[in-house]
């Protein structure tokens, strides 16, 4: 579950904040694929957005754009932003430091400019120079309009005349020294660079079929149903599919009834933690809630899932999405430490369309029990004891989401890690005081750095240093694609570059009293 992540504290042009400024119009001499990724663009640095949910919010109001544009507009949005600090290098080659750096389109057309002339084959070099001064003067007037022209004339000059740099080494470039630095001693210098610059970006849209439901078959009803996308097996989780181009999720046969939507990795952490029928089972970090539809589904017949999360906003969500009763919310406490839920997932509870004939467990079967709202910082609350299974999907950097939030490279530091750090562990610890003796707990990030995985998990296998009553013992999983990936041990990790999946962490421990 990645943390929040911080943002760079940028204003927009003209006084305004970033998301009035990436609201504005496009003038008509923009394309409009590049006014849409300008926009998201600009609210990225000015207003701290996602790029992925200010992405799909832009492609949804430009339903004229076809399938092409769309594409150009997402590759130009996650393009810049994984190299954003090698193309201004490259124009503070050619120019100094000025205006067009703290106006946010002004900043997003140069750089949309830059990004194509060096890495993008298929836009002709006038092109390219054209459309970016067409924007930047809409931007911001003639005078930058000029501006750009001379600049990125100067580097299509440059780029001819040298040829155009390798994609990888400006990702691996770009990324700040410190996070290269703790990737190279979590991962080795090659698998660094190989995370860094891991593709496809933006990777693809995750399904999590329900259990019972029939891959295959669902793999040739979702073809049959939106022909232009694709649609595969995943590689990692027995209930995923990855889909590209397939569009609107929500109007897909059987969303939120067979399937919802969820990234391959988060699906691989949810099934990590063994869930049978029968048992009881806390998800302590359960943020909208995904992961608890899955667990939801796997202790049929006969068990519960409860869920708990710092936010009743989310909450709330999850219960609509999940038919769950209201949230107890006495013990809760109004600090901000908890992060969004990672992954897409059930908006609202929206569901589209009926599951293959006999094939759907029906939107009844996905049932959470109870929410708490809770700091586990500050204690459990109403949380009962006397879960045989607890799941933490704890607040971190969200290092291990790059693909798919390059921004968050940008707006972690150092600094961010060992705060994580102990805000992992306090989070673990307390969630592991619900678990009954015997029980089991997975610990879980979105990231891959040692400062956060092997480094958390030794510290909640260590003698407590608290009055907590419980000690965490390393264990060996017991579900089958948790033995495989971890190789019969007790932690793994994914990685983009090896498993075709967002990074994450694991770490399975048994709760003694």
């Amino acid at each position: 579950m990645a943390d929040r992540a911080k943002g760079d504290g940028r204003d927009g042009r003209d006084g305004r904040d970033g998301r009035d400024a990436a609201s504005a119009a496009p003038r008509s001499r923009e394309s409009a694929p590049r006014a849409v990724a300008a926009r998201v663009l600009a609210r990225v640095w000015g207003s701290d957005a996602f790029a992925s949910a200010a992405l799909d919010a832009e492609l949804r109001r430009a339903q004229a754009l076809d399938p092409r544009d769309a594409g150009l507009a997402t590759e130009l949005v996650y393009g810049v932003l994984r190299v954003q600090v090698a193309l201004e290098a490259r124009i503070a080659e050619f120019a100094a430091k000025g205006r067009w750096t703290t106006d946010p389109l002004v900043r997003a057309h140069v750089l949309m400019g830059a990004y194509s002339l060096c890495f993008l084959d298929r836009v002709p070099a006038f092109a390219a120079v054209s459309e970016a001064v067409d924007g930047a003067q809409a931007a911001g007037g003639p005078r930058v309009g000029a501006f750009a022209n001379a600049v990125l004339r100067k580097l299509a000059a440059a780029v001819e005349s040298s040829g155009r740099p390798p994609v990888a080494g400006a990702v691996v470039a770009s990324a700040p020294g410190w996070l290269r630095g703790a990737l190279r001693r979590s991962l080795g210098r090659a698998a660094a660079e190989a995370f860094l610059s891991a593709g496809p970006v933006p990777p693809p849209t995750g399904l999590c079929l329900a259990p019972g439901e029939d891959r295959d078959a669902w793999l040739e009803a979702l073809r049959g149903a939106a022909p232009a996308g694709s649609f595969e097996a995943g590689r990692v989780s027995p209930r995923a599919i990855v889909a590209r181009g397939a569009g609107d999720l929500r109007r897909l046969p059987g969303f939120g009834v067979a399937w919802i939507g969820q990234e391959e990795g988060a699906q691989a952490l949810a099934l990590a933690l063994g869930a049978l029928p029968g048992e009881r089972v806390l998800d302590a970090c359960a943020g909208r809630g995904n992961k608890s539809w899955l667990l939801s589904r796997a202790v049929l017949p006969g068990g519960a899932v409860d869920a708990a999360d710092l936010y009743p906003a989310k909450l709330s969500q999850l219960r609509e999405a999940l038919s769950a009763p209201p949230a107890s919310s006495e013990g809760a406490d109004g600090g901000m430490l908890a992060g969004d839920a990672q992954g897409g997932g059930v908006e609202g509870g929206a569901l589209a369309g009926d599951a293959l004939a006999g094939g759907g467990l029906g939107r009844a079967a996905a049932f959470v029990r109870e929410t708490y709202a809770v700091d586990w910082t500050v204690g459990a609350g109403d949380v009962p004891e006397g879960y045989d299974r607890v799941l933490v999907d704890a607040p971190c950097s969200g290092v291990g989401t790059l693909r798919r939030r390059p921004e968050i490279a940008l707006r972690r530091d150092a600094d961010d890690l060992p705060r994580l750090a102990d805000l992992q562990v306090a989070i673990a610890r307390r969630a592991a005081t619900r678990a009954r003796d015997g029980g089991r707990l997975v610990f879980a990030v979105c990231s891959v750095l040692r400062e956060e995985c092997e480094a958390v998990a030794a510290r909640l296998a260590a003698p407590a240093e608290d009055d907590l009553g419980v000690r965490l013992e390393p264990a060996p999983f017991d579900a089958e694609i948790a033995r495989e990936l971890s190789g019969g041990g007790d932690a793994f990790r994914l990685l983009p570059h090896v498993h075709g999946t967002d990074g994450y962490f694991a770490a399975m421990f048994v709760v003694r009293r």
